[in-house]
């Protein structure tokens, strides 16, 4: 099994706060494509951005981490069963269920275990899907000081694995019947609090701030606050979203 590595358990409660969640049309997509609406397993959860959601369409949803503290920080619900498990070793029943989707999650995975473990704990003509979600936008005044901070300033301390992020998982090996989703993306109206917040989320963010200090980061935040201002103007975010989808 892969080692896991907890980038994240540390920011928790931040990971909570600050994480955008999912629009439903995501979950309508998935739901209309799987055979049943009887349970969903969403696998590395966090604090459960879509979990929750999930319970829109489907009757019973199980959501995994393998981070302790994002499972203590989860949305409760009472039609959410939540557990600390990795996504290669569920603990789940076999056959359970006919939705397994992973949100930013499964770059962090094994995934030729978890693909295994997926068939498991699915049953023939389940759902998989891989979700991710991209480089955040705004606007063109905005976006050139957010990419230079992402890009440039915390480009040596991004884990490697953000590349499949960024490249929408599409050079992973995928062995199912995959079908195209539609374009879809998130789109929040937040003020600068709620922007900051989520870029202390990055795990680069974290890793410069432990090397450098956080000179670097107070002085993004300041660029920002100038060119944001009024800090309490709201404005939208967008993430374009990736799905890769495909039939066990």
């Amino acid at each position: 099994m892969q080692p896991f590595k907890d980038h994240f358990s540390q920011s928790a409660a931040r990971y909570a706060a600050h994480r955008p969640t999912y629009p439903l049309e995501l979950v309508n997509f998935l739901a209309d494509r799987a055979p049943r609406e009887n349970a969903a397993w969403d696998c590395g959860c966090g604090s459960g951005q879509l979990s929750t959601l999930l319970t829109e369409r489907f009757a019973r949803v199980y959501a995994t981490d393998a981070s302790t503290k994002q499972i203590e920080n989860a949305v409760a619900h009472p039609r959410v069963a939540y557990s600390c498990a990795p996504a290669e070793a569920s603990g789940l029943d076999s056959g359970v269920a006919d939705l397994i989707v992973a949100a930013q999650a499964a770059h962090w995975f094994g995934l030729p275990a978890f693909y295994q473990e997926a068939r498991r704990v699915g049953h023939s003509g389940s759902l998989l899907a891989l979700v991710s979600y991209g480089i955040v936008k705004l606007d063109e005044q905005l976006d050139p000081i957010i990419d230079q901070f992402y890009f440039t300033v915390l480009g040596p301390y991004w884990p490697p694995e953000r590349k499949y992020v960024e490249e929408g998982y599409r050079s992973f090996d995928f062995p199912f019947l995959e079908f195209a989703a539609p374009e879809m993306q998130i789109s929040v109206q937040w003020n600068l609090s709620d922007f900051l917040g989520y870029v202390d989320t990055w795990s680069s963010v974290a890793a410069m701030d432990r090397a450098l200090g956080r000179e670097e980061h107070e002085r993004f935040n300041r660029a920002l606050s100038q060119a944001w201002n009024p800090a309490e103007e709201t404005r939208q975010v967008k993430w374009p979203l990736t799905v890769r989808a495909g039939v066990l």
